[in-house]
């Protein structure tokens, strides 16, 4: 089931969510664990309506995703506390989506391509590629829906006559 934004006067326009997701630098994925919900921290790139993931081949994430491929992830690119306001002006993105595990080396190389670009752009990447294609786990997210939000004091900035 589909909800949608209780307060939609703070959605962002999907412009503004797409450039959130490209330019943010780690996001906190969450997974449906063991017994509790489970939310990492975790580096990613965003290209054409898909967000890639690097992963070790084993462990918790792996497990849950394997389990249940639906996911949802977090980016906040603005979080500033205003304490004399008591309040936070904030802008982030949340994304719904489902995981696949890329199989395919050219796939593989592609993602961490774009990964290195990111992270580590003017270096040249093939020969750190090289040394971990065959034990890196790729993770393609495809994006169900997502929504970007901002602090109703930002939306107030931006459409100068608007009122709550």
């Amino acid at each position: 089931m589909e909800r949608k934004m209780r307060r939609f006067k703070q959605e962002l326009p999907s412009a503004e969510t797409d450039e959130i997701l490209r330019n943010g630098k780690e996001c906190v994925l969450a997974l449906s664990g063991d017994d509790y919900p489970y939310a990492v921290p975790i580096n990613y790139v965003y290209d054409s309506g898909h967000i890639f993931l690097h992963s070790a081949s084993q462990g918790y994430k792996i497990d849950a995703l394997r389990r249940n491929p639906k996911l949802s992830l977090c980016v906040i690119e603005k979080d500033d506390i205003v304490p004399e306001e008591f309040t936070t002006y904030f802008r982030s993105v949340v994304v719904f989506g489902t995981a696949r595990f890329v199989d395919k080396e050219q796939e593989k190389i592609d993602a961490l391509q774009m990964l290195c670009r990111k992270y580590s752009p003017g270096i040249d990447p093939t020969a750190e590629i090289s040394k971990f294609l065959k034990s890196v786990t790729i993770i393609d997210i495809t994006i169900d829906r997502m929504t970007g939000k901002e602090a109703i004091e930002l939306t107030r900035n931006r459409l100068p006559h608007s009122r709550d």
